[in-house]
C-alpha cells in the first residue's frame, strides 16, 4: 500500500487546501502522488472541460523544479491532457508537504492539439495586488521559459507521459 501525503497548497488569492494522496514513486528527482478524487469543482481551458468534478489525477511533483505537472480526467477516467503548474519552491517536511501557487499554468491537451498559458491575467492581477513578489515573478518567467523550451520537444517529461492513471492506481494499491 502505498504511503500517504497531505499535500498543503497555498494559493494566496484564495488561501490554503490540503490534498491527501497516495505516494506511488519516490524517486529523489520525481514524486509521483494519486489523488483519487477531485473534490473541486470542474475545470476548463476556455471552453473544454479539462478535470471534472470526481475525477482521480496522477501528480508529477519535482522537488528541485518549481513546477508540476498533472494527469488530467474526467471523472470516468478519461484523460485529457497534461496541466502544468508554476509554484513556489515546494518543502516537504515528513509526508506534509507546502506549496504555493504561483498562478500562471500551461494546458497541453492529450488530443495533440496546440498547448496554451493559462492564468496570465490571475497572475498580473495578483502582482497589482502585491499577492506574489519580485522573486516570485523571477520565478514564473524562468519556469514558463524552460516549460516554452520543451514543450517542441519533450514535453511533458517522460515520466509524465509513461506513468498514466492504470499504472499509478496499481502503484496505489500495493
Amino acid at each position: 500500500m502505498a504511503t500517504r501525503v497531505r499535500i498543503h497548497y497555498h494559493r494566496p488569492d484564495r488561501g490554503t487546501t490540503v490534498f491527501e494522496e497516495h505516494l506511488v514513486l519516490d524517486r529523489p528527482d520525481v514524486k509521483v502522488t494519486l489523488l483519487d478524487t477531485y473534490e473541486g469543482k470542474d475545470a476548463f481551458a476556455g471552453d473544454r472541460l479539462i478535470l471534472s468534478a470526481g475525477a482521480p489525477v496522477v501528480w508529477f511533483v519535482y522537488p528541485d523544479l518549481c513546477r508540476d505537472v498533472g494527469r488530467f480526467h474526467l471523472a470516468d477516467g478519461t484523460f485529457t491532457g497534461w496541466y502544468t503548474n508554476l509554484r513556489a519552491p515546494i518543502r516537504m517536511d515528513g509526508n506534509d508537504w507546502y506549496c504555493t501557487d504561483l498562478f500562471l499554468d500551461h494546458w497541453l491537451p492529450a488530443d495533440g492539439s496546440p498547448g496554451r498559458w493559462l492564468d496570465e491575467d490571475e497572475l498580473h492581477a495578483a502582482r497589482d495586488a502585491g499577492l506574489v513578489s519580485a522573486a516570485d515573478l523571477e520565478v514564473v518567467w524562468r519556469e514558463r521559459a524552460a516549460v516554452e523550451a520543451q514543450l517542441l520537444t519533450t514535453w511533458p517529461p517522460g515520466i509524465a507521459r509513461e506513468v498514466g492513471l492504470r499504472q499509478a492506481l496499481e502503484l496505489a494499491a500495493g
